[in-house]
C-alpha cells in the first residue's frame, strides 16, 4: 500500500475525494463500537472536570488549563493549540481587591488576557469578592455571544464560578469551560497516531472479527511515521506472539474484553469490592492504558506511550510508571529471599528507582507507599524484628 501524501494526505494515493491528513478511512472497517472506543481514547475527559470549569469530552487537541501552581513545570511550548492559566481568589488576592505583588511583575500571568480566576467555594468568593470592574468569562464569536467554545470564538472576563451549594448558598455556575485538562493534552497529529496504534492492537486482540489485511492501512501510515515497531511492542508488552497483551499484568486481551462490563468478582486482593460496586461502574475490562503516567511536566498522551490494558491493572498501577519486564532484565537488579542460612533464592528483577518488581513468569509487585520512617528508626525496627524472630 502506498498513502497519497499530497499536502500530508494519508489515504491511499488513488483515493478519491478530498485530501486529509486524519483520516477515518484506516478503521472504516471497523464495527461501530469499536470506532466509538476509538473516539473516546481521543477525548479528553477529567473526572468531575466541570468543578475545575474544564471542558469534557471533547477532542485532546484543544486549549489547556494550567493551574497557575504548575505553571513552572508545564511545557507551555508544546501546547500548540494554546492555554489559559487558572489561579484561585487565595493565590491571586492579599486582601479583599488588593492583588499580591507577585501579579505585577513583568512576564506575570495578565487575568483576563491569558489567565482566569476561578472561585470554588462561597467562602472564597466572601472573602476575596471580584473587583466592581471584573466581568464572569464570556465567549463572543463575530461580536456575538455564544454558550459553546468554538473555533474563532474570543475570550473575555476575567472570573468564572464553579461553587457547589453548601447550608443555605446556593450552588453558582457561571462562565463557560475553559478548557482541558493540560495533562491529557495532545495535539492533532499525535493524537491521530496514537489512535492508528489503539485501532491496530484492536485488530490483534485475541478473537478478533478482523484479518490482519485489513489493518494493512494502519500499518502503512504508523511505517511513514516511522513508529510501526511490532518487535518493540513485544518488548514492551503490548503484544505477546503477535496478539495484544495488557502491559501490566502481561496477560493477552480478549476483544471481547473491549466492551465487556468490568468484573472484581476474581480479583483477591480487592476483597469485596466486586460487591460494593455491582451495576455501579460503567467501566470496560480493557481501556486506554499509558505506559508512562499523564503528567503537568510532559505531553505523556503519545503514539509510544499507549496501549490497551485491563481496567484492574489501570487502577493497581495507578499514577506509577509500567516497567516492562525487558527493561527490568536491562536496567534493574535482581531480587530474591534470604532465608535463615544466607542462602539467596532470586525471583525477579526490580527497577532501579524501587517501584516494580516483576517475575519472569508475569508475576508483578508495585511499591504502595513510599518511605516515612528515618534511617535511625528503620535500624531500630529492624533490630526489634531480628529479635523476636522466633516469638
Amino acid at each position: 500500500m502506498t498513502l497519497c501524501l499530497t499536502n500530508s494526505c494519508r489515504k491511499l494515493l488513488g483515493h478519491t475525494g478530498q485530501h486529509d491528513m486524519y483520516p477515518s478511512v484506516p478503521w472504516a472497517f471497523m464495527t461501530v463500537k469499536d470506532k466509538d472506543k476509538l473516539a473516546k481514547a481521543g477525548f479528553a475527559t477529567p473526572r468531575g472536570g466541570a468543578k475545575g470549569a474544564y471542558q469534557n469530552h471533547v477532542l485532546r487537541s484543544n486549549r489547556v488549563i494550567v493551574p497557575f501552581e504548575r505553571l513552572s513545570q508545564a511545557p507551555v511550548a508544546s501546547y500548540q493549540d494554546g492555554y489559559v492559566i487558572r489561579i484561585y481568589p487565595d493565590q491571586y488576592f492579599d486582601a479583599p481587591g488588593q492583588i499580591k505583588p507577585t501579579f505585577s511583575q513583568a512576564g506575570a500571568p495578565q487575568v483576563g488576557t491569558n489567565a482566569f480566576v476561578l472561585y470554588r467555594t462561597h467562602d472564597q468568593l466572601a472573602s476575596f469578592p471580584p473587583p466592581a470592574d471584573w466581568n464572569v468569562r464570556s465567549l463572543s464569536l463575530n461580536g456575538i455571544q455564544v454558550n459553546e467554545r468554538v473555533s474563532g470564538a474570543i475570550d473575555s472576563g476575567e472570573y468564572v464560578l464553579r461553587i457547589a451549594a453548601h447550608g443555605n448558598n446556593a450552588a453558582r455556575s457561571d462562565g463557560p469551560p475553559q478548557g482541558i485538562f493540560a495533562p491529557e493534552y495532545a495535539n492533532e497529529n499525535t493524537n491521530y497516531l496514537a489512535k492508528c496504534v489503539l485501532a491496530w492492537l484492536t485488530s490483534h486482540t485475541v478473537d478478533s472479527p478482523y484479518v490482519a489485511t485489513q489493518a494493512q492501512h494502519l500499518e502503512t501510515i504508523l511505517q511513514d511515521a516511522g513508529i510501526f515497531e511490532p518487535h518493540e511492542w513485544e518488548a514492551m508488552g503490548l503484544l505477546r506472539g503477535g496478539l495484544t497483551c495488557c502491559p501490566l499484568c502481561m496477560k493477552h486481551i480478549r476483544y471481547s474484553e473491549l466492551h465487556d462490563q468490568v468484573s472484581f468478582a476474581d480479583e483477591s486482593s480487592l476483597l469485596n469490592a466486586s460487591e460494593q460496586v455491582v451495576n455501579a461502574t460503567r467501566s470496560t475490562v480493557v481501556n486506554l492504558f499509558h505506559m508512562a503516567p499523564l503528567t503537568y511536566s510532559d505531553v505523556e498522551h503519545t503514539p509510544q506511550n499507549v496501549a490497551w490494558g485491563h481496567a484492574i491493572c489501570n487502577t493497581k498501577l495507578g499514577q506509577r510508571k509500567c516497567y516492562p519486564l525487558s527493561e527490568l532484565i536491562a536496567d534493574g537488579s535482581k531480587v530474591g529471599i534470604v532465608d535463615q542460612e544466607g542462602l539467596i533464592s532470586t525471583f525477579g528483577w526490580i527497577s532501579e528507582s524501587l517501584e516494580m518488581i516483576r517475575s519472569p513468569a508475569g508475576a508483578v509487585w508495585i511499591r504502595i507507599v513510599e518511605d516515612h520512617l528515618s534511617a535511625e528508626d528503620q535500624s531500630s525496627l529492624i533490630e526489634f524484628l531480628e529479635n523476636h524472630r522466633d516469638e
